[in-house]
């Protein structure tokens, strides 16, 4: 893999085992690729062709694990305060760095208190704050909000990209979840099997996911297979054969050719239900009501398109929600916005060799 980005937040997105802590290992010099390099700052921190690694401890970089990994018997103010300590820096600058820090984690009253009497969110922060005291080039974060439940997450991860965007240094942050990643980054590299599949800023991945991979990793979204009829403008119309053959309209893609076989990705947050047809206009799609789940504010509705079970996310303002489970006749009406086409390449014909 290859990629390089000047500043700001960027996330590795992927699954499990696709390489992502391995990656930010190599960048923080705890592992040793077996070729290639890394810079930070335009200065060599591993080249094996040149014979280059520098420590983990002289890159100027600062690593938040998944576990924060403070020490229990050290209180707040010990715990931030012991990277600058082996640094031998006089005790009123530390002094004065800690307690900066800590105000600006929102933390200033908790110095004196040990990790077992902070919450999850509060070690968390403490974790960040003994990074950010070391005033580092470049911040790398390992799935920093995995230990804490989903209301805390969501609050964590904007107050952590506010922090980190207040402080003015660059991170490289791993993670698993798509909302978390978008929510954060300015852009995101998208991994899988230790390969970049796509790497681009959030509404570029959403919108115009580069692959099949991307498309069914990022949201929730339908991918079927279909076939490009034509190219009017900048819009295309695709027959999608499990849709009992229907024809789509949305935005052209990237060389797009007339008869090619596609995938057509369809971002099924965006699509609008209604119990009868409204009109014959834009893309519209029968299909029977199989069941439905309730989330609280939002309710998915598992339809039969064709041959084809989607799952549709809707409002809970949105009226399909109140009709009777049952097979149900519904239709679909998806604007040609919420639908990506990845035009697959056609097979090149081998040369013949020549004698």
């Amino acid at each position: 893999m290859s990629f390089e980005f000047d500043s700001g937040i960027l996330s590795v997105l992927g699954p499990s085992g696709c390489g992502k802590t391995t990656l930010l290992r190599c960048i923080a010099g705890l592992e040793i690729p077996d070729e290639g390099s890394i810079h930070i700052a335009d200065k060599a921190q591993t080249s094996i062709s040149k014979g280059i690694f520098v420590t983990p401890y002289s890159r100027a970089i600062v690593f938040v694990v998944q576990n924060y990994a403070l020490w229990p018997h050290m209180t707040v103010h010990h715990n931030v305060a012991f990277g600058l300590k082996l640094q031998k820096l006089a005790a009123d600058e530390i002094r004065r760095r800690v307690q900066s820090t800590l105000e600006l984690v929102g933390l200033r009253d908790y110095e004196g208190r040990y990790p077992s009497q902070l919450s999850g969110g509060q070690q968390q922060r403490v974790a960040l704050a003994r990074s950010i005291v070391m005033e580092p080039r470049l911040i790398l974060l390992d799935e920093p909000l995995s230990n804490l439940d989903a209301k805390l997450r969501e609050e964590m991860r904007v107050e952590l990209r506010k922090l980190i965007k207040q402080v003015g240094i660059s991170a490289v942050y791993v993670t698993h979840d798509q909302e978390e990643a978008f929510v954060i980054s300015d852009t995101v590299v998208v991994m899988d099997r230790g390969k970049i599949l796509q790497y681009a800023p959030p509404d570029e991945i959403y919108n115009n996911p580069a692959n099949q991979f991307v498309a069914s990793f990022i949201g929730r979204a339908a991918v079927v297979d279909g076939t490009l009829l034509r190219v009017e403008g900048e819009d295309c119309f695709v027959q999608v054969r499990e849709f009992n053959n229907a024809t789509l309209m949305c935005q052209k893609p990237k060389n797009a050719i007339s008869g090619q076989d596609c995938k057509v990705v369809i971002r099924t947050a965006e699509v609008k239900l209604d119990s009868g047809r409204l009109n014959d206009k834009g893309n519209v799609l029968e299909g029977l009501m199989l069941s439905r789940e309730y989330r609280g504010g939002l309710t998915d509705h598992r339809i039969l398109v064709g041959s084809k079970e989607i799952v549709v996310t809707s409002h809970k303002l949105c009226p399909m929600i109140h009709i009777e489970d049952g097979r149900e006749r519904i239709y679909l009406y998806i604007e040609k916005s919420a639908i990506s086409v990845i035009a697959e390449p056609r097979p090149s014909t081998p040369r013949l060799a020549e004698f």
